[in-house]
């Protein structure tokens, strides 16, 4: 594809290189098979808007001022970028087949990830997809490992040989049946969950910990608790009114939507909010399907940040 044909290269730089690189208006006209003084009016107002003169005549050929040689190294470094973007969109439109193996977090599985496959496979029909779903830092270690070729969890840091596509800050929250007496509050702190009865998530998960701490520095005495290491299982029991789920609201977006759970964002110094980070392989190899869906997934964790 070319940058030109598609209208990325306006008209004013377009007729600017070609003069240049033929040292005359009068061919460039021909070549075009427009009047000479069209192409003379656009060059004549660059120069005004510009400021500063591009080309001086020189024995009966237009050469290039230093202000003249400097716009054609920028304009070249330009359209060549829009060449090699044109050529890579090309590329994914032309995917039919592949795999990619991608590691995920199970709330990112319950929700974000399902709604980016369907807009993935509405354009690339044909690529197989292996979802692999583990704790964040199984994630980071299948990257490492070469066992995945994206990586979606919390708080991930890229290892060797991969990179950082996305980030997006995630809240945490109490879930909870939309019939508990919590559920109409605009905020919770810790200590409002005093004698309640909640729903954790245990070690083995990142958020474990740090609510485990928040709440002994709340000194707040929860009732009953169950630990869990399935988020599954902690919407389930907080659907049921077994308990309040201490959980971010990823994943459960579906269930708040349709008003069978209720999300009150707890405000509290020791919760801050998690960083959900997607993380891919280095460039040169991630394959093209794993680049498309990459990039598909990118935008989809940077809508987060705006949720």
């Amino acid at each position: 594809m070319d940058p030109h044909r598609l209208g990325l290269v306006s008209t004013r730089l377009h007729y600017f290189q070609l003069v240049a690189r033929a040292g005359s208006i009068r061919q460039v006209a021909r070549a075009l098979n427009v009047a000479p003084s069209s192409i003379s009016r656009v060059i004549v107002q660059l120069e005004e808007d510009l400021g500063t003169k591009l080309f001086e005549r020189a024995r009966q050929r237009l050469r290039l001022t230093s202000a003249g040689e400097l716009l054609l190294y920028r304009a070249r470094l330009s359209l060549g970028e829009l060449s090699r973007a044109c050529t890579e969109v090309g590329e994914l439109q032309g995917l039919h087949r592949g795999t990619v193996t991608v590691a995920l977090v199970e709330s990112v599985a319950r929700g974000l990830f399902p709604a980016v496959m369907g807009a993935f496979w509405e354009r690339h029909p044909g690529i197989a997809v292996d979802v692999q779903v583990m704790r964040s830092t199984e994630a980071a270690a299948a990257i490492a490992d070469g066992e995945c070729e994206i990586a979606l969890g919390f708080d991930l840091r890229p290892p060797r040989g991969a990179q950082r596509l996305a980030a997006a800050l995630v809240s945490i929250g109490a879930l909870m049946h939309p019939a508990h007496p919590l559920a109409g509050r605009q905020a919770l702190r810790m200590f409002d969950l005093a004698q309640e009865a909640v729903i954790l998530s245990d070690t083995s998960l990142t958020l474990g910990a740090t609510i485990e701490e928040a709440l002994a520095d709340a000194s707040a005495h929860v009732g009953r608790r169950v630990t869990t290491n399935s988020v599954g299982t902690m919407v389930a029991l907080a659907s049921a009114g077994a308990g309040i789920s201490l959980q971010a609201r990823l994943g459960v977006e579906a269930e708040i939507a349709e008003g069978r759970l209720v999300f009150v964002p707890l405000r509290d110094p020791k919760l801050r909010p998690r960083r959900l980070v997607l993380v891919a392989r280095n460039r040169d190899r991630l394959s093209d399907a794993g680049a498309a869906l990459a990039a598909m997934l990118a935008r989809a964790v940077e809508a987060q940040s705006q949720a």
